[in-house]
């Protein structure tokens, strides 16, 4: 069996102790910018268009922001938006795409040509556990149940997820499979365009079970609609007190995805400035404090060289990890 305890305590480390856990200047509730323009490199109902419409409803409503937009763009695995936004830098100084540990993963697979350093770095904003999550009728009510079935019958037992073979979805779902002591790569996969598609393909019984971010399921679970049968925390996450963690199952791994905010490449210092100033700002409102707790996200603030650092960090983590599970 391989164990996650290396990778598990890096990416942590890489995600939690770097980084730290924000501590802005108090907001004064001035407005800092007059608009702010997100990309959003997936479908609607994805932990990506969560976070992007999170924050900006965080910022317009706390009056740090006039006023907020979005535009869903899809394709490539994320690499769609990424290329638009180096391919059109010059006009596109009043956007902001939200992005998360993807960017690192799908550069290392080479799905797309680009990576953080093509871009310039603004802000990593919060952390997102993963969740493994079953339909509400599902006979599956916990992985134990989840691994019995794909002993039984792993072809039948598929897993999908909201990004491309050998993303993160995938490999979420991949370690928690091999730290059960199963072949992660013998799990049937399937991938679907942004986690609302696999959701509703998890609703259709296309799948057996989802590996997606922990905010991603929350509402849905809380409804009745799905059942979350494992979560990635070290400690069960009060947005869904009735959801196990991995550990408490005897699956000894752990997992936070960062999420944060990248802009084109040339962006001027002072407007860099001030997006960096909005969202640091941001973490001290309540209008902030209601987005985060519903989404169950973990607050992690880092800007510009910092966010770099640990972006380099977590591509050699997570590149070892990729390389163990063979997906490198």
């Amino acid at each position: 069996m391989m164990t996650f305890n290396i990778g598990r305590r890096a990416l942590m480390a890489s995600a939690v102790a770097v980084l730290g856990f924000a501590t802005p200047a108090m907001a004064d509730g001035h407005k800092i910018l007059d608009s702010i323009h997100f990309l959003i490199p997936g479908g609607a109902g994805g932990g990506w268009d969560g976070t992007a419409r999170g924050t900006g409803e965080a910022l317009t409503t706390a009056g740090l922001v006039g006023s907020a937009s979005y535009e869903n763009m899809s394709g490539g695995g994320g690499g769609k938006a990424i290329g638009y936004l180096i391919e059109n830098a010059d006009s596109n100084h009043g956007t902001l795409m939200v992005n998360s540990t993807p960017i690192v993963i799908r550069s290392l697979t080479g799905v797309f040509p680009h990576n953080f350093r093509d871009l310039t770095l603004v802000s990593g904003t919060i952390g997102d556990y993963a969740a493994m999550v079953v339909g509400k009728d599902s006979p599956i009510n916990s992985m134990d149940d989840l691994i019995a079935a794909y002993d039984a019958d792993p072809s039948a037992t598929a897993i999908g997820g909201g990004s491309v073979p050998g993303g993160m979805d995938h490999l979420v779902a991949a370690m928690v499979m091999e730290a059960a002591g199963k072949d992660a790569l013998g799990v049937k996969y399937i991938p679907y365009d942004a986690g609302g598609n696999a959701m509703a393909a998890l609703l259709s019984g296309e799948i057996a079970a989802l590996s997606t971010g922990f905010s991603e399921a929350v509402d849905l679970a809380n409804a009745g609609e799905v059942k979350i049968i494992g979560v990635t925390s070290a400690d069960r996450v009060p947005a869904a007190p009735d959801a196990m963690t991995m550990m408490e199952q005897g699956i000894d791994t752990t997992f936070v995805n960062w999420r944060g905010f990248f802009a084109a490449p040339g962006l001027p210092d002072d407007k860099l400035a001030m997006y960096q100033d909005a969202i640091a700002q941001m973490y001290d409102t309540a209008e902030w404090e209601d987005v985060r707790a519903r989404n169950g996200w973990v607050n992690i603030h880092n800007s510009g060289g910092d966010f770099q650092t640990f972006l380099e960090e977590q591509e050699t983590v997570i590149g070892d990890l990729m390389k163990k599970l063979g997906f490198l």
